[in-house]
């Protein structure tokens, strides 16, 4: 029998990230299915070999996928197979690669970011001009790789046309797109598109598909949309230490996600509680809600002592110290009365203001 002992209240959810959610119990189910016995390690197993038929389902024909354990992993392995070392990223200011990777992009792959301001997290060509330059300038690192974020890190969306530009503007300076997709999901649901309307059929060379926003227990992976955008993907996966020896428990969550339906329920249910909650808090005397809720992320300012009493309650975070703006996540097992409730304490505190 085993001595592991639960540590937790699951009934307890918080607004902190979708990070903190369980795994679904589909993906519980599915990592079971592929335990017992024994598979070839590595990724030659018959789980990761099914994986790749799933992905071109979604991403066409010469889609590619590389699992790995974590969302920065398939970040910086996925930049780096693009980029020489003298060769930089463009990317927006807020991009997840600049300010939530604790310098791994710099540090575990060497590469060059060259940030952008943006008023809602979205690049556009002209944004990009204002680091794609130098080309062949030996002083400057050579801009190679625009990234994006999808939805962004302030709940923003890119339509399908706005990436298709950002593509063919990344085609006419010879640069290459890259897309971070931790909450690619989200996006497609939100748009009521297919994941390859944001991806393969918009231009995209190669994208990080995020899995632990989306109920799994652990992984994501790399999908090269065009194998003449990377090279050495199989070696610098290893040397980043994202190779997993048991890889066909990675694969077959992934399986459970997009074999079916699954990855569209979570992501409906994680935006449409993003939309609820907004709509509890729209009206409380002292909230204001900051940004247009696109996807599944409420931003919001009130009084600093009010976040700090409801987060005794409810986690979430600070998302900017200078203004007081807190960022509030929802995930695919929020439910209506995780939402009510917290709103309610929003509420109370509000009075006591």
């Amino acid at each position: 029998m085993t001595q592991a002992r639960r540590h937790h209240d699951p009934a307890v959810k918080g607004f902190a990230s979708d990070n903190y959610a369980g795994v679904h119990p589909e993906i519980l189910e599915a990592l079971a299915l592929a335990n017992g016995g024994h598979q070839i390690a590595y990724g030659e197993d018959a789980y990761t070999e099914a994986l790749q038929e799933v992905f071109r389902r979604h991403f066409g024909p010469t889609a590619q996928a590389w699992p790995v354990f974590n969302g920065t992993g398939a970040n910086v392995v996925g930049l780096r197979s693009m980029t020489a070392p003298w060769e930089a990223v463009v990317c927006a200011e807020t991009a997840h690669i600049n300010t939530d990777e604790g310098g791994a992009p710099e540090q575990s792959a060497g590469l060059k970011l060259m940030s952008v301001p943006t008023p809602d997290g979205k690049l556009t060509p002209d944004l990009i001009d204002r680091q794609a330059w130098g080309f062949g300038d030996e002083h400057r690192a050579q801009p190679r790789v625009v990234s994006i974020s999808q939805s962004t890190e302030l709940g923003t969306l890119y339509t399908p046309e706005e990436i298709t530009a950002i593509a063919a503007h990344c085609r006419e300076l010879g640069m290459l797109l890259h897309l971070d997709g931790s909450r690619l999901i989200n996006a497609a649901v939100a748009l009521d598109v297919p994941l390859r309307a944001l991806t393969t059929d918009a231009g995209v060379d190669v994208l990080s598909f995020g899995g632990t926003k989306s109920g799994l227990m652990f992984g994501e992976a790399i999908v090269v949309l065009n194998p003449a955008a990377v090279r050495g993907l199989i070696y610098l996966r290893k040397s980043a230490m994202q190779l997993a020896s048991k890889m066909r428990f990675v694969s077959v969550q992934f399986e459970a996600l997009l074999g079916g339906d699954l990855w569209q329920r979570n992501a409906r249910n994680a935006n449409a509680m993003a939309a609820r909650l907004a709509a509890a808090v729209r009206d409380i005397p002292g909230v204001t809600l900051t940004r247009a809720v696109e996807a599944n992320a409420v931003f919001a300012i009130l009084p600093a002592d009010v976040a700090e009493r409801v987060r005794k309650r409810f986690r979430f975070y600070t998302w900017s110290e200078a203004t007081g703006e807190v960022r509030w996540m929802t995930a695919f097992d929020t439910t209506e009365a995780d939402v009510d409730a917290f709103a309610a304490a929003i509420a109370q505190e509000m009075t006591q203001a």
